[in-house]
C-alpha cells in the first residue's frame, strides 16, 4: 500500500473516530496503536510507541506546562476578575465605545487568568453582556468586540493554547511566548482604533451615557491593588525570560509563587481555591501531556508511512512561492477552524506543517504565530466556529446565530489585518525572541 493509501486511511480513521464523539487525544493514540501493530511490527511497533512516548513526554521543555496553569488557576479561582473589569471600568470615563473597549481591556488581562478564548468570552460575555444591553448597545458593539477580544487571551502570555501549540511543534515554548506579545499588543490596539472609529461613525449603535464622576485618586488606588500586582505576574513570567535571568520553567514557577502571594493579599487564598487550582492543573495539564504524547507518535506514524518525506518534497518541488503555500496552509486552518475544535486542528496539521515549514525555510515562531491567529480566526467563523456557540450560550435569548455571525464578521477582517502585517513584517513576531537570545 502507497503512502497516499495510507494517509488517507490514516486521515479517515480519524475522522470516523471524531464523527463517534472519542476525545481527540484518544482518538491520535487509538491510530497510533493500530499503526503500530500493523505498520511497525506488532510487538516491536508497540514497544517503539512506548518509547516515542516517553521520550515526548520527558522533555525539560514541557516543564513550564504545568507551572503556567497553575498560576492561572489560583488567580481565576481567586476571584480577581471582577476586580479587574471594575478597575479597567472607572478608567474608560466617557471614552466612545466605553463597554466595548472594556472587553478589549478585559480581554488583555483575563489573559493571564483564562489562557483560553472560550473562557475569556465566557467570563466577559456573561459580566459586560447585560450591563451592554442596558445602555442600548446593539450586537456589532456588544457581541462583536467579546467575540474578537477573546483572541486576545491566546496571544498575551502565558496563552494555555499557545503552549500547547509550541509543545506539539517542538518550538520552545519561553521563545513562543515572548513572539506573541507584540502581535497580542497589536491585535487589542486594531481592535480598540476600530471601535472607537465605528462609535464615532454611528452612535446610535453604542450610545453615551452619563457616568459617575470618580476621583483620580480612587482610581489609582484602584489601579495599584488590582492592575499593578497582576502586571507584576506578567513580568515575573515573560519579564524574567526577557532579561535572560530565569528559565522559561523557573519564571513560570516564580508566576505561581506570585499569584499566591496575590491571592493572599486578597484574602481569597483558601482551602477551596488551593484545591480548586491543583484539580484544575491536574485536569489540564494531563489533558496536554496526553494531547503531546499522541501527537509526538502522530508524527512517528506519518513519517514510517512516507508521507512526511512525500509531502514535503512536493511542496519543496511544487511550482508555487513559499508564501503561496504558507498561505494555503492558514486558509486550509481557518477553514478547518470552521468546524473543528482548536486542538484538533494542531494535531492533525502541525505534523505535517512544521517539516514543510523548515524545508521552506521560515523561521517556525513567525508561522507558529500565524497559525495561532488563524485558529482564532476559524473559531469566530460561520457556520461551526466553537466560539460562536460559546457566545449564543451567554447571549439573550432571541439573538439568532446570524446576528451572531454578522457581529463578528468586523473582528475577523481585523484578524485577517493582523495576518497579512505580520507576513509583510516578520520581525513583529522574531524581534523580541532575538533580542533575549542576543543578551543571553
Amino acid at each position: 500500500m502507497g503512502w497516499i493509501q495510507l494517509l488517507l486511511l490514516i486521515l479517515i480513521g480519524l475522522l470516523l473516530l471524531m464523527l463517534i464523539k472519542l476525545p481527540i487525544a484518544f482518538a491520535f493514540m487509538f491510530i497510533n496503536i493500530m499503526a503500530a501493530i500493523f505498520l511497525w511490527g506488532g510487538e516491536r511497533g508497540l514497544f517503539l510507541l512506548i518509547q516515542s512516548i516517553q521520550d515526548s513526554l520527558t522533555s525539560f521543555s514541557l516543564a513550564p506546562i504545568p507551572f503556567f496553569i497553575l498560576m492561572g488557576e489560583i488567580m481565576f479561582h481567586g476571584g480577581i476578575a471582577s476586580k479587574l473589569i471594575n478597575t479597567i471600568d472607572k478608567w474608560f470615563g466617557k471614552l466612545p465605545g466605553r463597554l466595548s473597549m472594556m472587553s478589549v481591556g478585559g480581554g488583555s488581562l483575563l489573559s493571564t487568568l483564562t489562557g483560553s478564548s472560550m473562557g475569556s468570552i465566557a467570563i466577559l460575555g456573561s459580566t459586560l453582556l447585560p450591563e451592554m444591553e442596558n445602555k442600548g448597545y446593539k450586537n456589532p458593539m456588544s457581541i462583536g468586540p467579546i467575540l474578537g477580544s477573546g483572541g486576545l487571551a491566546v496571544m498575551i502570555p502565558p496563552s494555555a493554547l499557545g503552549v500547547l501549540l509550541a509543545s506539539i511543534g517542538q518550538i520552545s515554548i519561553g521563545d513562543f511566548m515572548i513572539s506573541i506579545i507584540l502581535p497580542g499588543v497589536l491585535m487589542a490596539i486594531l481592535m480598540s482604533v476600530y471601535i472607537i472609529i465605528r462609535a464615532k461613525m454611528n452612535p446610535s449603535i453604542a450610545p453615551t451615557y452619563e457616568v459617575q464622576a470618580i476621583p483620580f485618586s480612587e482610581k489609582a488606588i484602584d489601579t495599584i491593588k488590582y492592575i499593578l500586582p497582576l502586571s507584576f505576574i506578567i513580568f515575573l513570567v515573560i519579564g524574567l525570560i526577557f532579561l535572560g535571568v530565569a528559565t522559561p520553567t523557573e519564571s513560570a514557577a516564580m508566576g505561581v509563587f506570585g499569584s499566591v502571594i496575590l491571592a493572599l493579599c486578597y484574602k481569597s487564598f483558601n482551602y477551596k481555591v488551593v484545591k480548586e487550582s491543583i484539580i484544575g492543573t491536574l485536569k489540564i495539564t494531563g489533558m496536554i501531556l496526553i494531547i503531546v504524547a499522541g501527537s509526538a507518535a502522530f508524527s512517528q506514524t506519518l513519517s514510517y508511512t512516507g508521507a512526511t518525506r512525500h509531502l514535503t518534497s512536493m511542496v519543496s518541488e511544487a511550482p508555487l512561492s513559499p508564501m503561496i503555500i504558507v498561505l494555503l496552509m492558514l486558509l486550509l486552518v481557518i477553514a478547518f477552524g470552521t468546524f473543528m475544535e482548536s486542538i484538533t486542528i494542531m494535531m492533525i496539521t502541525l505534523p505535517i506543517f512544521v517539516p514543510i515549514v523548515e524545508i521552506l525555510g521560515f523561521n517556525l515562531l513567525w508561522f507558529g504565530v500565524l497559525m495561532l491567529i488563524a485558529i482564532e480566526i476559524g473559531t469566530i467563523s460561520p457556520p461551526f466556529g466553537v466560539n460562536l456557540f460559546v457566545m449564543k450560550s451567554v447571549v439573550k435569548k432571541g439573538v439568532s446565530m446570524k446576528q451572531i455571525y454578522a457581529a463578528a464578521f468586523p473582528f475577523i477582517i481585523i484578524n485577517l489585518l493582523l495576518v497579512f502585517l505580520i507576513i509583510l513584517v516578520p520581525e513583529i513576531t522574531t524581534w523580541l525572541p532575538d533580542m533575549v537570545r542576543s543578551s543571553e
